[in-house]
């Protein structure tokens, strides 16, 4: 059987986020899965390292990879849209796992046993779920810095939207806490600053 699972993956750079607001810098899903890769790589380490956890740090980067591999079938839906009420919401998460659905079934059938756990969202280990989402709104609050850093004030809104987020999440996920007080502050900085930093 030949497959179009990585034809799918491969459209990654072309769904773009943000759609309904003005951009600086535009992003598109392939750079966000990459980043909340490596966000949540860091998260699970920080968890295992300093707070007692027992996560597998690759694994989490793997779930995060392929956590909106259902946008390569029908886009990305923005926030205001899918949650506009609980109705709407509703049917966007059955659109959403149809289309994990549908990338999983691109795969030959002997390996779809390995993915399930990653492309599924249902799926996913409550703990490595947790990590992702926090992850991707880490990603998110980073990217809505940036924009302000830059004099867009389009991502007002969802700074302070995203931050109050995160702000609930330190109250259970000490490594978001850690991550802020460590990461957050550079993750917007110059050149200039990063290499004058000791």
């Amino acid at each position: 059987m030949e497959s179009t699972f990585l034809a799918w993956m491969f459209r990654m750079p072309l769904i773009k986020r943000w759609a309904l607001m003005y951009c600086v810098k535009a992003e598109n899903i392939a750079e966000h899965s990459h980043q909340v890769a490596i966000v949540a790589h860091l998260l699970a380490v920080i968890k295992n390292k300093k707070f007692n956890g027992n996560l597998n740090a690759d694994r989490a980067a793997t779930i995060a990879l392929y956590h909106e591999a259902s946008e390569t079938r029908y886009g990305d839906i923005v926030s205001p849209t899918k949650y506009a009420n609980e109705e709407i919401a509703y049917e966007f998460k059955k659109i959403e796992a149809l289309a994990e659905q549908e990338c999983l079934d691109a795969l030959p059938e002997e390996l779809r046993d390995v993915f399930e756990d990653l492309i599924i969202q249902d799926n996913v280990d409550s703990e490595y779920k947790a990590i992702v989402k926090a992850a991707d709104i880490m990603v998110a609050y980073v990217k809505s810095l940036d924009e302000l850093n830059h004099n867009n004030p389009e991502f007002k809104h969802v700074e302070r939207r995203l931050k109050t987020k995160l702000d609930s999440l330190t109250e259970t996920m000490p490594e978001v806490e850690y991550f802020m007080t460590t990461f957050l502050r550079f993750c917007t900085a110059t050149v200039d600053k990063l290499s004058t930093h000791s």
